[in-house]
């Protein structure tokens, strides 16, 4: 497996991260998953979860307090230089020089992990065509837009080939059209390489991940393929949208269908309407609007979104 985690704590020992009580602040809390080869892997959590220090241990950037993590073999404490030239890293706050222009930049950051002459060159070629940085790579860092200054970092992260990359919030500041052609990028990353990313961008996920992995103060909430935790989700009830002409008289009408758990007024002739696992509201709605003369224009059954999933867990 190219990453493996095992009971990671981190915890943060100085006066002003302790506790009320004077306890130590953990920023992470005996997490433990692995990321196979080829394996794409959304790492989810509200801000302060643990995800940004969960990825600087991965890294070597920072030690853990107890546990172990391995990436691509290497333990992170007895190999960490195995460990960085194994790793294509573009950290949540991307640092770059902003008074060097993109090809030079990107020449220092490939003369660290040991690329010379032409196969250096040609892989910072590589590296601008694959992100779109084409139009941009005469230009100082300092006079791109955050957008063109992410490809920058997802270039340097890519440009050693590493076999795993680490991408803390790798889409942040892009348009529409650039999250589209990074998407493609993680997804083409992905056929040959571990990938483990953070993001807020629910649809990002949706759209590449094999597997996402949800984190809350701390701790892993939840843990596989999307698929699988929507059928957990959908366990805890099934919600169906149903809109009238106008507004119900009375909404015990339907509180009163057979298997209903809960009716929310959504305004506008809408109600949400919460059944029990398995049940289906549609006909038995259908049936109550044609006896009681009611118009009904619309009816659907909801699916748990990755929004509504993540937030029921973190909550």
């Amino acid at each position: 497996m190219s990453i493996r985690v095992q009971d990671l704590t981190k915890e943060y020992g100085q006066s002003g991260s302790r506790r009320a009580d004077g306890s130590l602040q953990k920023a992470v809390d005996r997490i433990s998953l692995t990321v196979q080869p080829g394996e794409i892997v959304g790492f989810l959590g509200p801000n302060g979860a643990g995800k940004s220090t969960t990825m600087k241990i991965t890294t070597g950037y920072l030690p853990p307090t107890e546990g172990t993590v391995e990436v691509n073999g290497f333990d992170i404490r007895t190999h960490p230089m195995e460990v960085r030239r194994s790793v294509g890293y573009l950290p949540e706050h991307n640092p770059l020089y902003l008074d060097l222009y993109v090809k030079e930049y990107l020449r220092f950051a490939g003369s660290l992990h040991g690329l010379k002459s032409r196969s250096l060159t040609q892989r910072i070629e590589d590296m601008i065509d694959l992100v779109g940085l084409g139009r941009e790579q005469h230009k100082r860092i300092g006079q791109l837009s955050k957008g063109y200054r992410q490809r920058v970092g997802l270039a340097q992260a890519l440009l050693h080939n590493p076999p795993v990359l680490i991408l803390d919030e790798p889409t942040t500041g892009l348009d529409p059209n650039q999250l589209a052609e990074i998407r493609q990028v993680i997804r083409d990353a992905g056929r040959d390489k571990t990938v483990l990313f953070s993001t807020h961008i629910m649809q990002e996920v949706e759209a590449i991940c094999d597997r996402v992995v949800i984190i809350n103060r701390g701790k892993i909430v939840a843990d596989g393929p999307l698929s699988q935790l929507r059928t957990a989700s959908a366990g805890a009830g099934v919600v169906v949208v149903a809109e009238f002409e106008t507004d119900l008289s009375s909404p015990a009408l339907l509180a009163a269908v057979s298997g209903v758990e809960q009716v929310e007024p959504l305004g506008r002739g809408q109600y949400r309407i919460t059944a029990g696992p398995e049940t289906d509201l549609r006909g038995a709605i259908f049936r109550l609007a044609a006896d009681h003369n009611l118009t009904l224009v619309g009816l659907r059954q909801q699916e748990s979104s990755l929004e509504s999933i993540f937030k029921e867990l973190t909550r």
